[in-house]
C-alpha cells in the first residue's frame, strides 16, 4: 500500500511526554561552536525554562545543530518552545553578523521565489521531534546525544564538552544551563 506523501512535519504533543528535539543551522554551517553563540542559545533554552514553557532534561549544543530533551509543561506545544529558542538566538545572531562582520551575511542568505532574499540563521522547518515515551527512552537518548561530541572528536569525554547537560547529570554542577531534575522521571 502507498502512504500518501507529507509536506509538512506532523508533531504529536501529548502532555506529559517529554520531547527529543532536534535542530540545525542554516545549510549545517558550523556557526555554533562559538562562545557567543552558545550563549545566545543557553539564554533562550534557560527563558524557556524561566517562563514556564518546559522543563529541560537534556542539551547538547553541536557546531552546526542542537540536541534537546524537554518536557512541555501542560498547554505548551512544541512549536512554541521552537519558536522561542530559535527566533530570539536568530535575531540575535542576524544583528550581529550585520554590525560585525557584514561580510559574512552571503552566508546567511536565502534566496526565495522572485529573487527575494531572507537572511536565515536556522535551517527551515522545525528538525527532528520525538516523543519519548518511557524513562528507558529519555535516559537512553540523553546518554545519546551525550556522546555526540565524543563520536565527532570534539572532545575525550563527555564531561568535557562545555555545552552539554552531562556534566551537570554527572556532578551536579549546573553550568551553564541548570537542568530540571526534579521533574525527571528516570
Amino acid at each position: 500500500m502507498d502512504l500518501p506523501h507529507r509536506t509538512t512535519c506532523q508533531r504529536y504533543g501529548v502532555d506529559g511526554q517529554p520531547h527529543c528535539l532536534t535542530f540545525s543551522r542554516f545549510q549545517r554551517q558550523p556557526f555554533l561552536y562559538r562562545p557567543r553563540g552558545c550563549l545566545w542559545r543557553a539564554e533562550a533554552l534557560n527563558r524557556g525554562r524561566t517562563e514556564g514553557l518546559h522543563d529541560l532534561w537534556g542539551y547538547v549544543f553541536m557546531p552546526e545543530h542542537v540536541h534537546l530533551v524537554v518536557l512541555p509543561h501542560p498547554g505548551t506545544r512544541i512549536s512554541r518552545i521552537l519558536s522561542a529558542i530559535k527566533a530570539s538566538v536568530a535575531k540575535r545572531a542576524i544583528l550581529w553578523v550585520r554590525g560585525e562582520h557584514p561580510a559574512f551575511l552571503p552566508h546567511l542568505e536565502d534566496r526565495q521565489p522572485r529573487r527575494r532574499c531572507h537572511y536565515r540563521f536556522w535551517q527551515r522547518g522545525g528538525g527532528y521531534d520525538r516523543n519519548l515515551r518511557t524513562a528507558h527512552d529519555v535516559r537512553e537518548k540523553i546518554t545519546c546525544m551525550h556522546a555526540n561530541p565524543l563520536r565527532r572528536g570534539l572532545v575525550v569525554d563527555p564531561d568535557d564538552w562545555h555545552w552539554s547537560s552531562c556534566r551537570a547529570w554527572q556532578t551536579g554542577e549546573d553550568s551553564p544551563i541548570p537542568i530540571d531534575r526534579a521533574s525527571f522521571f528516570g
